[in-house]
């Protein structure tokens, strides 16, 4: 790593994500970055030679449960216990996300 993050490297991160930061967030954040960009640092400097790349782990077979099909709450429970709903047309009410 050429350089440690600094608060200067989070301020240009912040602009270009349009992110509002106080001096206190701005402080804080910029030592977690650093820290986990020296964590990967350190991740890349492990010595992988001989170990073959893999996309899943060894034994062929994650450890995940059997996919079986289940009934699900009825459609009257679910709508009850939304903050708004049109019960008579079965649909959900959200916030208008696109202009």
């Amino acid at each position: 790593m050429p350089h440690s993050f600094t608060r200067e490297d989070l301020d240009r991160v912040a602009r270009l994500a349009r992110l509002e930061l106080d001096a206190t967030e701005q402080d804080l954040f910029a030592r977690q970055v650093a820290g986990i960009l020296e964590y990967a640092a350190q991740i890349q400097a492990v010595d992988t030679t001989g170990v073959d790349p893999m996309s899943h782990p060894p034994g062929g077979q994650a450890a995940m449960r059997a996919d079986a099909a289940r009934p699900s709450l009825p459609r009257d429970a679910s709508l009850a216990a939304a903050p708004e709903a049109d019960l008579a047309a079965g649909l959900f009410k959200v916030p208008r996300v696109l202009g």
